[in-house]
């Protein structure tokens, strides 16, 4: 599947820069400016335009994951890279998301109409230079006619900023800190800068609000993240940020990751699109984080097939929708493909799959803290045994020393990682299957239903699916986290609460077991949460609680985790 990169055959002239004038609303005087790097290739066109814009400054040009603008150029493309407002050096103020449905719409029309254009463009871009792309698809530019969003945080609330309400902390407040410290580099603020690069480098945890810290407050006060605290539910705000795409039938390549964060946004927009575009999707998951897109992540080699096919998939998709060339995307290949990780390799299928699995019950004698041994999985309801009780699991979360996350798509770095360690501890609960008999396919969302039980107004979840090797190490495949408020603190009963882990898709091998591992915190991957009830911006850590957590399992509290199963696969595998 995946190919080497090979030179177009097209020489690519000189960079040039080049502006946009773009007037500033409500009035159309005066402008700003907005700058581009535009890369030529040599011939007498015309050619499509391929546009990017990104907020990180324009040279870099998102390299950390795609070929240099050159290469595409290269393969008959007028390539377009432009700062948006307020970045690298185009003028206005940014405000993050705020300007690029407008500035989009501009830059596509003004892209269209360059010297040598055939009067189309494309977009791409993953994370920003994603969503930039939605805000622009969503004015409908006529000149727009395809784009590859990858790695998009669709929902800003649910896909990007928060999980299930609790609130990825670690990339969060490292993004925050990386475009402060760039606003501060355009101003020329060195001791801001600094300050900012010195907390981004190394996230100042320790202080009384972890996720308020006075770097911020002091260097960046208009720093988005400081909002985003302010609205922990998805109100208003995050309405008001969100593109509308109900208009919108463009073609799109959609692009993601196993162990990136966002790839609830890129599956949401996918289904969106489906459901209501006539032009074709394609949906592609590899095995990686949000950075960068190769064969290793984390502990694990996944071989050749995971070298990122990208580049030259992109250039198929804008051959068949901007310059009108035939495609292999377009009949020989089904329009989603998945690397099946353990497998290692690419599968097609015809729509994502939305099984509601097989259930796996959780059972112990109330020891699954205490002794992995204890607790287990299996597809049976586990039944009431003459003379024994039906003793819950019980951790306690100490805020002092809360459970550290280890890789997986919000730890940093992201992948899988050997967490045999961590499951050792006594507030971490391990639940196992026997080993298998037969390889077993994961493909698409796991969802736990856990009866809990805690002694506070507020307490995370945080489960783990893992493969557990015969040679001891235990390699995480695919967790979620999950703020619960307790509408009703005085209750003693459990309560049933369902959780959506991250997507996924991989093949256990025969003899390898799986496992659930649940903790009450996976920090700083996600903020502790206070138990209080406050928000993760608003509880200093001295006003944290212990709390007590119990898990109820057996026919009374058929506690599972329901796992969507794929169909066997054949051969494969790579180095672990």
């Amino acid at each position: 599947m995946s190919t080497p990169l090979s030179p177009g055959p097209y020489a690519v002239a000189p960079r040039q820069t080049l502006s946009l004038a773009v007037p500033i609303a409500p009035v159309a005087e005066p402008s700003i400016h907005l700058d581009a790097d535009v890369y030529y290739p040599l011939g007498e066109g015309p050619f499509p335009v391929l546009l990017m814009r990104q907020p990180y400054g324009r040279a870099i040009a998102s390299t950390v994951v795609y070929a240099h603008p050159s290469w595409y150029a290269s393969h008959g493309y007028i390539v377009v890279i432009q700062d948006v407002r307020g970045r690298g050096s185009s003028g206005g103020e940014f405000d993050l998301f705020r300007h690029e449905a407008d500035d989009g719409y501009a830059t596509v029309q003004w892209a269209a109409g360059l010297p040598q254009s055939s009067g189309v463009v494309g977009m791409y871009g993953f994370s920003y230079q994603g969503m930039t792309q939605l805000y622009a698809a969503a004015k409908r530019p006529p000149a727009l006619q395809a784009i590859a969003p990858a790695m998009v945080g669709y929902d800003l609330y649910a896909d990007w900023a928060y999980e299930n309400g609790a609130l990825p902390l670690q990339i969060g407040l490292g993004w925050a800190l990386q475009l402060a410290a760039e606003i501060a580099r355009l101003r020329q603020n060195s001791t801001a800068y600094q300050a900012l690069r010195q907390a981004a480098q190394s996230l100042p945890l320790g202080e009384a609000v972890p996720a308020r810290p006075q770097v911020l407050q002091t260097h960046a006060p208009e720093s988005f993240f400081h909002q985003w605290l302010d609205h922990p539910q998805p109100d208003a705000y995050w309405q008001a940020l969100q593109p509308d795409l109900s208009p919108v039938d463009l073609p799109m390549l959609h692009i993601g990751g196993w162990y990136d964060p966002y790839l609830r946004g890129d599956l949401r927009l996918y289904q969106q699109m489906v459901d209501q575009s006539r032009a074709p999707q394609a949906l592609w998951i590899g095995p990686w984080g949000h950075l960068p897109w190769g064969r290793r992540l984390g502990v694990i080699d996944f071989g050749p097939e995971a070298d990122s096919p990208i580049d030259s998939l992109q250039i198929r998709w804008f051959d068949r929708f901007l310059k009108g060339t035939p495609s292999v995307l377009a009949s020989d290949q089904a329009p989603i493909q998945l690397f099946v990780m353990g497998l290692n390799q690419w599968r097609g299928c015809d729509r994502w799959p939305t099984d509601p699995g097989q259930a796996f019950y959780l059972s112990s004698t109330g020891l699954a803290g205490m002794r992995q041994d204890d607790g287990r999985l299996s597809t049976e309801i586990p039944q009431p045994q003459a003379g024994q009780g039906g003793s819950p699991d019980v951790i306690v979360h100490d805020p002092w020393r809360p459970v550290p996350s280890l890789g997986g798509h919000c730890g940093l770095p992201p992948g899988p990682f050997d967490r045999a360690a961590l499951d050792c501890r006594t507030d971490v609960l391990t639940y196992t299957t026997a080993p298998l008999g037969a390889a077993l396919t994961l493909m698409g969302t796991a969802t736990a239903t856990l009866y809990c039980w805690a002694d506070a107004p507020s307490f995370d979840l945080s489960l783990v699916i893992s493969a557990v090797h015969s040679d001891g190490r235990v390699i995480n495949l695919t967790q979620g986290q999950c703020r619960v408020d307790r509408h009703d603190p005085a209750a003693t009963s459990p309560q049933a609460m369902a959780i959506a882990l991250h997507p996924t898709a991989c093949t256990l091998a025969p003899g390898q077991r799986l496992r659930l591992s649940v903790a009450a915190a996976c920090f700083p991957a996600y903020a502790v949460n206070s138990g209080t009830g406050a928000g993760p911006g608003a509880c200093p850590q001295i006003d944290h609680r212990v709390i007590t957590l119990a898990i109820a399992h057996g026919a009374a509290h058929p506690s599972c985790v329901a796992l969507p199963l794929g169909p066997p696969q054949a051969g494969g595998g790579g180095k672990s």
